[in-house]
């Protein structure tokens, strides 16, 4: 028999065709095929919400090779991705190839190996409606926002803006906790810490106050300090209690794909869709050493913390092997998932224990590799052993004062001998020397250290995942392309880490929260998210809710446009000390539809703009002017000459304040921890030596 299977990815048919053999043709769909047309709202509003499909211009030549395919051929199976995107995908190709919607053709794959694959193939099933019905709904109603309230904002603020049902809310956060940090009023407060000496070490520990007279201590001023300060002088500072005990920790659950995300934005410093990226990657397939293509982890949109027993069963068997039975639990770990988790696939995993993350390194990239190694690690530490430490907690009374001071010490690593989960507010790990009960201690020092109270911190992309999953807005599989948008459309920019609105992002809430509340209340958005899941479920028919949103939202569009008829909202302007090369007036900074860029104060009697640009050190090695520090399309630092059509240099080391001894040139650092120093003038040949010589 002739058979044809259709995936998405052109590296997941070459990691599948290795598994099904001569028998069956492997052809990649390339994503959608089927969409609702640019041009139009392609939604009949009026007719239930009937969607107007058309088959995509950029898939003509992919949808004439699988329709070519699908004739020679006795079964078409359809195998995109296991989630309500992939589903739709197989719905829509089942409609270009005239296969019955109802013929068992549909094979999902959560892991990309040979087991997984023919467990997928021994398994076909109909087409999921539900899954699908649930993916048009979400897909129609976006698009019914996109196509309204754009237009409401090209007409009130400027052409090319958008709103979305969960961008429009990730921006609302990061606008409100800007509004939070702005209005924070610090307030100042003081502790008060004693370095002491037990008689069995010369190392000193510290104590904070904790009580005076009974009474918790709340110190807001210097005199207050002062005032405890000198109460003190002369005291003696005595253990009046200790307290032994053991701290078990348990390890962090396997990743889903919002920790993934997390996680790999705190240690990784990658961005979600670096990460996202990476991960489609592994699970597709690579071609290891000696094996060929093969997943490497499992499906990696998933919000489920399940293992299979198999999985369970392989880990255990490594962690008994390469570290010892007493690193296993006396039983299976099981995690439990959030309350409205999708439970259809595992969490993520590495489908081959045994592959560790040093025995693939070599065929993998460097995100790759990075990637991996933290799924893997995070993955076996989770079905470890817990860790164990011995705590201490030392009373001290001083005149009525009582001080603590804790200390502990790791008894058994347990799952910490592999992998160690950061978290915020963790303390550093710190002994205490024996101390003995009712023991005078030495007081080496006392002080009192002002402190003042911090405004939130800003979000980052880890802290707004959190948040967004948090609150139930949106998918995991949104949270990646939600960020990539909103920053993008400069609604948002980049601060480090860090994610700050920009004037364009506040100036879009304030009319959103004004005008359509709902679209932009977390709340609401939860409870859509909640509602394609029970149209998922089968629990709610997609038409129903499409109805209800729309009732609201079209009486909402009709109060906004006659509220805000004849007015438009300016972008308020960033000032700058630029001066303008015209007429001399302090240039300002725009938004427009590409990004920033500077433009007259005097507009608009004065039109004169230009880009904004990043000076960097010194002058190009080639014709002389200025050098800019700019960033690639993946945000990797660069330089490049400021004439970029008629020089056009180009370089990834470092410009320098320093100048060529021999020439007179800007000097250069090439990258690394030891980047060579070096001139870049065509036959100059001068390199800095370390020794503070030259090499020529």
């Amino acid at each position: 028999m002739s058979n044809l299977v259709i995936v998405e990815s052109p590296a997941k048919a070459k990691t599948i065709k290795k598994y099904l053999g001569s028998d069956f043709e492997v052809r990649a769909s390339m994503g959608h095929v089927r969409d609702l047309p640019k041009s139009k709202l392609g939604v009949d509003i009026e007719n239930d919400f009937k969607p107007d499909y058309v088959n995509m211009k950029d898939k003509a030549s992919t949808i004439k090779e699988l329709k070519t395919q699908a004739k020679k051929s006795d079964i078409v199976y359809l195998a995109t991705d296991p989630d309500r995107e992939g589903e739709a995908i197989s719905w829509h190709l089942s409609h270009i190839l005239g296969i019955d919607e109802n013929s068992p053709v549909r094979v999902t794959f959560n892991e990309i190996t040979r087991s997984g694959i023919m467990n997928g193939m021994k398994n076909p099933r109909q087409l999921d409606m539900d899954l699908i019905d649930a993916q048009q709904a979400r897909r129609v109603l976006d698009r019914i926002m996109g196509y309204k309230l754009s237009p409401f904002l090209w007409k009130k603020v400027r052409r090319g803006l958008s709103a979305g049902r969960v961008q429009s809310v990730a921006v609302r956060i990061i606008v409100e906790r800007e509004n939070e940090i702005r209005n924070f009023v610090s307030q100042e407060y003081w502790s008060i810490e004693a370095k002491l000496n037990a008689s069995s070490s010369r190392k000193a520990f510290v104590a904070k106050l904790s009580e005076v007279d009974g009474e918790k201590v709340q110190i807001d001023n210097k005199d207050q300090s002062d005032e405890l300060l000198k109460r003190l002088e002369g005291a003696d500072f005595v253990v009046s209690k200790i307290k032994k005990s053991k701290r078990k920790r348990q390890p962090a659950a396997p990743f889903t794909t919002s920790t993934l995300q997390q996680e790999a934005s705190k240690r990784l410093s990658f961005q979600s869709r670096r990460t996202m990226k990476a991960a489609q990657e592994l699970y597709e397939g690579i071609e290891v050493e000696n094996m060929g293509a093969v997943g490497l982890i499992t499906y990696m949109r998933t919000d489920s913390l399940r293992i299979s027993q198999e999985a369970q069963e392989a880990a255990a068997d490594y962690i008994r092997n390469n570290y010892g039975e007493e690193y296993l639990p006396k039983k299976f770990r099981e995690y439990k998932s959030k309350k409205n988790a999708q439970d259809g696939h595992e969490a993520i995993r590495p489908t081959i224990i045994t592959l560790t993350p040093n025995k693939v390194k070599s065929s993998l990239s460097t995100d790759q590799y990075k990637l991996y190694k933290l799924i893997w690690e995070r993955f076996m530490a989770s079905q470890m052993e817990n860790a164990v430490f011995d705590t201490v907690s030392v009373d001290i009374m001083a005149n009525n004062c009582l001080f603590k001071a804790n200390g502990y010490t790791m008894k058994f690593d347990g799952f910490m001998k592999l992998y160690h989960e950061v978290k915020e507010d963790e303390e550093e790990s710190n002994s205490l020397p024996k101390i003995l009960e009712n023991e005078i201690l030495k007081l080496k020092e006392i002080s009192g250290n002002q402190h003042f109270t911090q405004p939130p911190a800003r979000f980052t992309e880890a802290s707004l995942i959190k948040e967004l999953e948090e609150n139930g807005i949106g998918r995991p599989s949104t949270y990646a392309p939600t960020i990539t948008t909103i920053v993008q459309r400069s609604y948002v920019e980049r601060d480090g880490k860090q994610l700050k609105p920009t004037p364009l992002g506040e100036v879009i809430t304030d009319l959103l929260k004004e005008h359509f509340n709902t679209v932009v209340d977390a709340k609401f958005t939860a409870k859509m998210e909640n509602d394609l899941d029970r149209i998922e479920r089968g629990e709610r028919k997609w038409v129903e809710i499409l109805k209800a949103f729309y009732k609201e939202f079209s009486a909402d569009l009709d109060k906004a446009e006659k509220e805000m008829e004849g007015k438009r909202v300016k972008i308020p302007d960033e000032p700058t000390d630029i001066p303008c090369e015209v007429c001399g007036k302090n240039m300002v900074i725009k938004i427009g539809p590409y990004g920033k860029f500077l433009g007259c104060s005097g507009f608009p009697e004065c039109k004169f703009t230009k880009k904004i640009v990043n000076e960097s050190n010194g002058n190009c090695p080639r014709c002389g002017k200025k050098m800019l520090a700019k960033k690639s399309k993946k945000g990797k630092p660069f330089f490049g000459c400021e004439d970029y059509k008629g020089c056009n240099y180009m370089t990834w080391d470092t410009p320098l304040a320093e100048r060529c001894p021999k020439c007179n040139a800007t000097l250069f650092k090439k990258n690394g921890k030891n980047g060579m120093v070096y001139c870049a003038v065509e036959g100059c040949g001068y390199i800095k030596d370390d020794t503070g010589g030259a090499d020529e």
